[in-house]
């Protein structure tokens, strides 16, 4: 940096409009990465580049920002001012004349790019050239709109360069002269390009300074944001799997996703991988998905358990690194099995595991864990399996009318009473079926274990055997619960005949929870891929309203049949 002292204004008053909702509680220069606020970032990279004095304009939560630049000790003065009505980037400069000097250029920054470019080299370009303004460019295809001559002279920002010119990026920091004070309207509200375009036109020169080979990323939308974090952790994250960093750039592969909005990606350095959840932008206080993922995951790991490891987890951001236990589903498996001996062993092998969790995973169970409720309740079985295959299933999916509710509900009623009356409480993971488990290295490892809670131990078992991703034939569903029974009872004391009662009425329970979610996947979240799954799940609910001693559920299964009917034509 040059003798003479550089002073610098931080834009911050934005309201991030493209980063909403998110920005209704978190203004965006807060936004963390790894934990640290990146206007923070900002301001140390500025310091450390020898400026003298920071200013930031503030206006959307304000408050926040102040109290958050104001709490922190920087080696140099750091002020904010805030402006009641936006001035726009080219109003906040003339809003800080006084504090940016008329005898020397300064710089300006955007607060939500995160970057390691030599601002060093374009002040050096600016005053050599004396130039108007510096404006620093790179190639970034997805933003090459500012038009640059021969001699690097900015020609205009249309993203439609002439004979000669090409279009790059603005990076979001220039090096200015006070010269453009007698361009800025007082008080007004008015864009820094504008300002430029009219300098230009003048005569003045605002020149390029075309920077290569640095990291550059904008912070303004959910998607870079999410980019930025995870490309900025995923090293760290490397180092606590494998004790050391990738040797290269990480390599990000996006992941099929299922019934959930959260996304999945595999990253990859040579041989070694992870994966990645990416669970949103969590600015709640409240616990959310993303908080049971990494608190139950954690607990059921201490003890040893069949979960993947996490080794680095992001609040803000919603990202955690976890263990890359491959592409094979229990489903898969179960499909390539050359014969049903095989599929009975993958399945042993599963309940094995599952009983452990549901034994084990109690243990130490703290119910401010979850996000949901921390026990499988009345009210879940009633609204949220048996009105949900109500309304998202028979109403929303099929269409169908005169559905005798009240009756449905005090039967919805009757399977809560028995469930309660014959549960084996357990650790429950509520949603136990072969696409939330891995077959890694001949083992199965459950995942998707966010939804936990305490709860009849029953209920995992039934999503497990009567699962209709698999449709395993009745013989060796039969056979898989008297093993379950038979493993669980060398664990706990078990009453044999309240373990195969409290199975049947779970199993009920749960198809209809798996209906209605299907109807609602189907139709609501546009997910087709699920619909071959309905013919199953009602088939399995017909059937175990059957053993369920019928008539108990009489009203139930006259609308299952019915359901059947309309289905099949």
């Amino acid at each position: 940096m040059p003798q003479q002292e550089i002073k610098a204004l931080v834009l911050a008053a934005g309201p991030g409009t493209r980063l909403l909702p998110h920005t209704r509680q978190v203004p965006k220069p807060l936004f963390p990465v790894a934990g640290r606020p990146v206007i923070d970032i900002i301001i140390r990279g500025l310091i450390k580049q020898g400026i003298s004095a920071i200013a930031v304009n503030t206006h959307h939560l304000h408050r926040e920002l102040e109290n958050f630049i104001n709490s922190r000790r920087y080696p140099v003065p750091v002020v904010t001012r805030y402006e009641p009505q936006m001035l726009g980037t080219a109003g906040a400069i003339g809003n800080f004349a006084d504090f940016l000097g008329d005898r020397t250029p300064f710089i300006v920054i955007n607060s939500d790019i995160l970057t390691d470019i030599d601002i060093k080299s374009a002040v050096a370009l600016h005053i050599r050239n004396s130039s108007a303004a510096t404006l620093i460019l790179h190639d970034c295809p997805e933003f090459n709109k500012v038009c640059v001559d021969k001699n690097g002279l900015i020609r205009n920002f249309s993203g439609n360069p002439e004979m000669g010119e090409q279009c790059l990026a603005f990076t979001g920091i220039q090096v200015v002269d006070p010269v453009i004070y007698d361009y800025i309207p007082k008080g007004a509200n008015v864009s820094s390009i504008d300002i430029y375009r009219a300098m230009i036109k003048h005569g003045l020169a605002v020149r390029a300074h075309v920077s290569f080979g640095h990291y550059w990323y904008d912070l303004g939308t959910p998607e870079r944001y999410f980019k930025a974090v995870a490309d900025f952790l995923a090293p760290e994250a490397f180092k606590k799997a494998f004790d050391r960093k990738p040797g290269s750039e990480v390599s990000f592969c996006q992941l099929a996703g299922d019934g959930s909005d959260r996304r999945w990606f595999r990253l990859t350095d040579k041989n070694k991988s992870l994966v990645l959840a990416d669970h949103g932008i969590q600015t709640e206080s409240t616990i959310s998905e993303f908080d049971s993922y990494v608190l139950l995951g954690s607990h059921l790991r201490k003890k040893g358990l069949a979960v993947p490891e996490i080794h680095l987890h992001d609040r803000f951001s919603g990202l955690v690194f976890i263990k890359d236990l491959g592409n094979r589903l229990l489903q898969t498996a179960v499909r390539a099995a050359p014969d049903m001996a095989a599929v009975e062993d993958l399945y042993k092998s599963a309940i094995d595991k599952a009983l452990e969790i549901s034994t084990q995973g109690a243990e130490g169970f703290d119910p401010e864990w979850c996000y949901q409720e921390p026990f499988y309740s009345r009210k879940t079985i009633v609204e949220k399996e048996g009105m949900y295959f109500v309304r998202a299933f028979l109403r929303q999916w099929l269409g169908m009318e005169n559905i005798p509710e009240q009756n449905l509900i005090s039967e919805f009623e009757r399977i809560a009473d028995v469930i309660e009356e014959n549960k084996i409480s357990g650790f429950m993971h509520r949603d136990m079926q072969s696409r939330n488990i891995m077959v890694s290295k001949g083992d199965c490892y459950f995942i998707d274990f966010q939804g936990g809670r305490l709860g009849p131990i029953q209920y995992d078992l039934a999503s497990l055997i009567t699962d209709p991703y698999v449709d395993l034939d009745q013989a060796l569903r039969e056979k898989l619960l008297a093993y379950a029974e038979h493993r669980l009872s060398s664990k706990i004391s078990i009453n044999k005949n309240a373990f195969k009662k409290g199975y049947l009425y779970c199993a009920v329970s749960r198809n209809m929870q798996a209906l209605g979610a299907y109807g609602h996947l189907c139709g609501v979240r546009r997910k087709p891929w699920f619909a071959p799954y309905i013919q199953p799940a009602l088939n399995n609910l017909s059937a175990l309203l059957a053993s369920a001693q019928n008539p108990a559920l009489p009203c139930l299964a006259n609308t299952v049949a019915r359901a059947r009917e309309r289905i099949t034509g």
